[in-house]
């Protein structure tokens, strides 16, 4: 499965009510280093597919949201479990770093 587009009107339901990890990645269109971590974030979704839910929210869309999550650099990853943000990566990150940070 592909990543999932997230916004306000989603949000809670894709990412907070899922019943399993979701890795959310808070990126913006016109971020270059959002552009390279876009095919890692597609890949990865695809490799996992079943096992986390990969999102994406565009933080110039959804202002609110990323206030509420503190967001003052992107891309930001945030990993997500039972409703709680539980992990935060700032910058372009590797599938390894992914990884570990969804599984470590």
């Amino acid at each position: 499965m592909a990543e999932v587009i997230i916004n306000e009107g989603n949000f809670e339901e894709v990412v907070l009510k899922a019943d399993k990890p979701v890795i959310v990645d808070f990126f913006a269109t016109w971020c270059g280093p959002c552009s390279q971590m876009a095919p890692i974030l597609e890949s990865f979704a695809e490799e996992f597919d079943g096992k986390y839910v990969v999102a994406k929210i565009d933080v110039d869309e959804n202002k609110e949201i990323a206030a509420e999550y503190s967001i003052m650099s992107i891309p930001t990853i945030k990993v997500f479990k039972n409703g709680e943000a539980v992990k935060t990566a700032l910058g372009v990150q590797t599938r390894e770093m992914l990884l570990e940070l969804v599984e470590g």
